[in-house]
C-alpha cells in the first residue's frame, strides 16, 4: 500500500501544533535545559521511560513537575532512600477496624508522571517493585492488581557525583529505560538569567495547556510517522556494529565492549526517532532523527568492560565511532 508522505506531512504538522504551546509555557519556568525538555516529550510521546543524570541543581524535579502541570496530569515525587520499602512505592494493605477487613492504600506510583528521585539511593527490592511497575504498567498489592494510570511515565534521577550510599541498578534493568540522558550544566547567559528570575518577585505559574487524553492520542499518531525500510536497516545496523563491531571493520572496540545493545535498543531507536520526528512537525524520519536519539537510546545499552574503563573510553565515544562507520542512507 503506498503512502502519500504529503498528505501525511501536512495531518502530523496540524496534529503536532500543541507542542510549540507546552515549550512556550515550560520556557516561563526553565531556562535553558532545551534537549532535556525534548527527551521528556519524546519519552511521553512513545510510552518509554526515563533515566535523568546530572548533579542537582539542574533543574530536573522542576521540569518534571512543569511537565506535569502543563498536560494537566497526575504528578507525584518519591524520594529513593536506603530505607524505603516497596509498600511505600507501590501502596499496602491496611487494616480497617471500621470495616474489620484489610484495605488497600494506594502507594505515589498511582500517578501519570512519577519522579523517582535518586533511584539508586534505595536497595534492589524497591528498585526491582518500581521495574515491575513500569514494565508491566500494573501493580499487585495482596490479591488484587491495580492498573496504573495513562499515561504513565517514570523520570528516574541519579547522581553522577557520589557512589558512597549508593545500588547501582543492573544492566537488565537500566534496559528498561527508553532513554537516558545526561543533563549539562547551563551557559554564562543562561545561569544570569537563572539568578534574575529566581530574585523576582512574580515567577510565573504553569497553566494547563493540553489534556492527558491529547498526549494519548499524540501517541498513536506517533506511530504513524513514516520510517522507510532503508531508515530501519540503518537503526539495525547501528545496534548490530555494539554488537559485532568486528564486522564493521570497527576492531578497536571489540576488547572494550562487553555486550551491545539489545532488541529494546532496536525497538526504541525506532520509536524515539518517530516522536522526534513529530516534535520537528515531521511525517516521516530521516537519518538525522535517528542520530538526534541514538546517544540517549544506547548510552546505557552498551556494556564496557575494564580495559575500557582504564582507558577512560565511555559508551558515547563508542558511539561516536559507530556512527561515524555505519553507513548512512
Amino acid at each position: 500500500m503506498a503512502i502519500d508522505i504529503q498528505a501525511l506531512n501536512e495531518r502530523i504538522k496540524e496534529e503536532s501544533a500543541f507542542i510549540e504551546r507546552i515549550h512556550n509555557e515550560l520556557d516561563q519556568v526553565i531556562v535553558g535545559q532545551k534537549p532535556m525538555i525534548e527527551r521528556l516529550l519524546i519519552a511521553l510521546l512513545s510510552n518509554g521511560h526515563i533515566l535523568l543524570e546530572g548533579v542537582p541543581g539542574l533543574a530536573k524535579t522542576l521540569a518534571v513537575k512543569s511537565l506535569a502541570s502543563a498536560i494537566e496530569a497526575k504528578f507525584s515525587r518519591i524520594q529513593f532512600t536506603p530505607d524505603l520499602l516497596p509498600a511505600d512505592v507501590v501502596g499496602t494493605m491496611i487494616y480497617s477496624q471500621k470495616q474489620e477487613a484489610f484495605t488497600v492504600r494506594q502507594g505515589p506510583i498511582f500517578a501519570n508522571l512519577v519522579l523517582a528521585d535518586e533511584i539508586n539511593r534505595a536497595p534492589a527490592k524497591v528498585q526491582s517493585a518500581l521495574l515491575e511497575a513500569m514494565q508491566e504498567r500494573q501493580v499487585t498489592i495482596g490479591e488484587q492488581t491495580f492498573k496504573l494510570p495513562e499515561p504513565f511515565l517514570v523520570l528516574a534521577t541519579m547522581n553522577p557525583v557520589e557512589q558512597e550510599g549508593t545500588y547501582p541498578l543492573p544492566e537488565a534493568q537500566v534496559d528498561r529505560f527508553m532513554l537516558k540522558t545526561v543533563i549539562k550544566y547551563p551557559s554564562r547567559e543562561e545561569e544570569q538569567k537563572i539568578i534574575r528570575q529566581q530574585l523576582s518577585a512574580d515567577i510565573p505559574k504553569i497553566k494547563p495547556v493540553v489534556t492527558t487524553n491529547d498526549i494519548l492520542r499524540a501517541r498513536n499518531i506517533v506511530r504513524d510517522v513514516y520510517l522507510d525500510e532503508k531508515i530501519e536497516r540503518y537503526i539495525v545496523d547501528i545496534v548490530f556494529a555494539s554488537r559485532f563491531p568486528q564486522e564493521y571493520r570497527l576492531n578497536k572496540l571489540q576488547p572494550l565492549i562487553s555486550f551491545g545493545g539489545s532488541p529494546r535498543a532496536s525497538i526504541n531507536l525506532a520509536l524515539a526517532a518517530k516522536a522526534y520526528a513529530f516534535l520537528q512537525h515531521r511525517g516521516f524520519v530521516i537519518p538525522e532523527d535517528v542520530r538526534a536519539v541514538c546517544y540517549d537510546v544506547m548510552r546505557h545499552r552498551i556494556g564496557i568492560t575494564y580495559e575500557a574503563e582504564a582507558e577512560n573510553i565511555t559508551s558515547e565515544h563508542m558511539i561516536h565511532d559507530i556512527l561515524s562507520v555505519v553507513q548512512v542512507p
